[in-house]
C-alpha cells in the first residue's frame, strides 16, 4: 500500500491508544481519512472517545476488520493479537507507527527528509543513541532524539531537526519493513522477548532492519551481531570491537577509541573519559561514533560528548553509598544480557534481580557473573529460574529470596553449607512493589561487606511487581536511602 491510497473516507484502524497511538492519531489527523482506535483497555479507549475520537472494543475490531484500508499498530501488538491476526489474514496492510513515519518523511510530509541514524541492540540501545545525540549536539547539527527513547518518530518528525537519532526496539523494527535508514547499529543480540517474536530467529531477522540502509554497524565482539554484517544490504559495512581495530572498523588502541572505518586513522576519545562503567561502557561509545563518523561528525565533538556525558536515570546510576557499600540502580537491565554486562562491571557485587524473563534463559549469564557474586536477592515472578541456575553455576554464592504469601522467614542450607533463604511480604493491600523492594535491600545490606555494591539489574521485566522500569528503580532508590538515614 502507499500513501496516496489514504484518501478522503478511506477507514484506518489505529492498535493502541496509548502515547504511540495518539501520535498516530495526531500524524493522520490532516489526510481527512476515517480514523478508529482500539485497545485492550477499556480506560484507554474511554479517554480518546472523551476527545472525540471514534473508538472499538477488541471483539468489534476484530469483526468489523475488513472495512479498513490499513491498520497502523503500536509496538507492543505481536502479530498473534486477535486483531492483526485477523488483519492479516483479511489481507489487509499493518504498519508500524515508525513505518508511518518512516513514509511520511520519505514523501516530503514534513519538509525535507531527515537523515535517520538508528540504533538497536539487546542492551545499551538508550545509553549508545543518548550518546549519539549529545556527539551531533555538540557538532553543531540540528538532531531530535526519538523512538523507543522518548518521544514517538512521528512527534518530532515536524521539528527543525535534519538529524533522527533513534533508538528503535525489535518490535518497532518488525512493523518498520520499509526502514532505510542513512546508518543503522545493531549492537548486540541475546535472548529476549522470545515470548513476542517466537524464537530467536525471528528476533534476530526483526534486529537486522536496522541494516538496511547506507551504512551498516554492527558489534564484532557479540557473534550473533556480527553474523549479520555480511549479508546486511548497506553499501558501507562498519564493525567495532573492543580490541584494536582493522581497516573498515573502530577500535580501541592504546586507551584511545580510534577509528579506521570512515577515516585511515584517527583517535576520538580516551576510553578513560567515558562515565558508563565497564566495557560495554566503552562498546557503547564506539557504536555511537561509529554512527556519528557516518554523518562527518569531528573527532573533537565526539570527544566533548564523551566527555560530558552522563547516564540516564536507571542505568547502572549510583544511588547512595552507605558504611562502605556502593548502591546501584540498573533497573533498565531487563533482560540477561544486559543483567550480565551489568554485573561484570564491578568486581563484588550483591545482586537483586528477577521479574519477568520473557522466555529467555539466565544459566549462560549466570555462569559468566558467577565469580564476581557474594550474594543475590531474588523478587518476582520468575525468581525460582533465576534460583535454579544459581544452584547449577554458583552453588557457593548464598541467596536470599523474597515471596509473598503468609508471614515467614525459612532457612536452608544446601550441600556446601551455604544458606538459601525466603522472606515472605504480606501480599495484601496496596504497594507491593515497595513492601517487596525495603525487604530486598535489607536482605542485600545484610550480604554486603564495605567494598561491595549492591546492584539492581533485574535482568527480567518489571510488571509482575511494579508499574515499570522506572518505578522498580525508584523504589530500590527510596529504600535504599531509607537504609541509609
Amino acid at each position: 500500500m502507499r500513501l496516496a491510497e489514504l484518501t478522503s473516507g478511506v477507514q484506518v484502524l489505529v492498535a493502541g491508544a496509548g502515547v504511540t497511538g495518539r501520535a498516530v492519531v495526531a500524524a493522520l489527523a490532516s489526510w481527512d481519512v476515517h480514523i478508529r482506535v482500539y485497545d485492550d483497555n477499556a480506560d484507554s479507549l474511554k479517554v480518546l472517545a472523551a476527545n472525540g475520537i471514534d473508538t472499538l472494543a477488541p471483539a468489534d475490531a476484530v469483526a468489523a476488520i475488513g472495512e479498513f484500508t490499513l491498520v497502523v499498530t503500536s509496538p507492543g501488538f505481536p502479530p498473534t493479537a486477535p486483531v492483526l491476526a485477523a488483519a492479516a489474514a483479511a489481507g489487509v496492510p499493518i504498519w508500524g507507527d515508525v513505518e508511518l513515519a518512516w513514509r511520511l518523511d520519505a514523501a516530503g510530509r514534513y519538509g525535507p527528509p531527515k537523515r535517520w541514524l538508528v540504533v538497536t541492540g539487546t542492551n545499551g540501545k538508550t545509553t549508545t543513541t543518548s550518546m549519539l545525540h549529545a556527539m551531533l549536539v555538540a557538532d553543531g547539527r540540528r538532531a531530535a532524539l526519538c523512538g523507543n527513547i522518548g518521544d514517538p518518530v512521528l512527534d518530532v518528525l515536524g521539528e527543525p531537526a535534519d538529524l533522527l537519532a533513534v533508538e528503535l526496539s525489535s518490535f518497532q523494527l518488525f512493523w518498520a519493513p520499509s526502514l532505510r535508514p542513512e546508518a543503522g547499529a545493531v549492537l548486540n543480540i541475546a535472548e529476549d522477548h522470545l515470548d513476542w517474536h517466537g524464537g530467536f530467529e525471528a528476533y534476530a531477522e526483526a534486529k537486522a532492519r536496522a541494516l538496511t540502509g547506507r551504512v551498516a554497524v554492527v558489534g564484532l565482539d557479540d557473534g550473533p551481531a556480527a553474523a549479520l554484517l555480511p549479508s546486511a544490504p548497506a553499501r558501507v559495512k562498519v564493525g567495532f570491537r573492543l580490541g584494536e581495530p582493522a581497516p573498515g572498523e573502530l577500535g580501541v588502541r592504546h586507551g584511545m577509541l580510534v577509528d579506521r572505518a570512515f577515516a585511515n586513522y584517527v583517535e576520538l576519545a580516551p576510553a578513560a573519559s567515558i562515565s558508563v562503567a565497564g566495557r560495554v561502557g566503552v562498546l557503547d561509545a564506539l557504536g555511537a561514533a561509529a554512527l556519528a563518523r557516518a554523518v562527518d561528525v569531528a573527532p573533537s565533538s565526539i570527544a566533548e560528548a564523551l566527555a560530558g556525558f552522563r547516564v540516564g536515570r536507571h542505568r547502572a546510576e549510583r544511588v547512595a553509598v552507605v558504611d562502605g557499600v556502593t548502591y546501584v540502580d540498573d533497573s533498565k537491565a531487563t533482560n540477561p544480557h544486559a543483567a550480565q554486562a551489568s554485573v561484570l562491571a564491578y568486581p563484588r557485587v550483591v545482586w537483586v534481580a528477577g521479574g519477568l524473563l520473557k522466555g529467555a534463559s539466565v544459566d549462560d549469564m549466570v555462569a559468566q557473573v558467577g565469580p564476581r557474586l557474594v550474594g543475590v536477592v531474588l523478587i518476582g515472578r520468575d525468581r525460582a529460574v533465576v534460583a535454579d541456575a544459581l544452584s547449577r553455576h554458583a552453588p557457593d554464592v548464598p541467596v536470599i529470596e523474597v515471596v509473598t504469601r503468609e508471614d515467614a522467614v525459612v532457612h536452608e542450607t544446601n550441600e556446601s553449607g551455604v544458606t538459601h533463604e525466603t522472606r515472605v511480604v504480606d501480599s495484601s493491600g496496596p504497594g507491593l512493589g515497595a513492601r517487596v523492594m525495603t525487604e530486598a535491600v535489607a536482605a542485600a545490606a545484610g550480604l554486603a561487606r564495605s567494598g561491595d555494591t549492591v546492584l539492581l539489574a533485574p535482568a527480567g521485566a518489571s510488571f509482575d511487581q511494579f508499574a515499570g522500569y522506572a518505578d522498580r528503580g525508584d523504589t530500590f532508590a527510596a529504600a535504599v536511602r531509607a537504609t541509609a538515614r
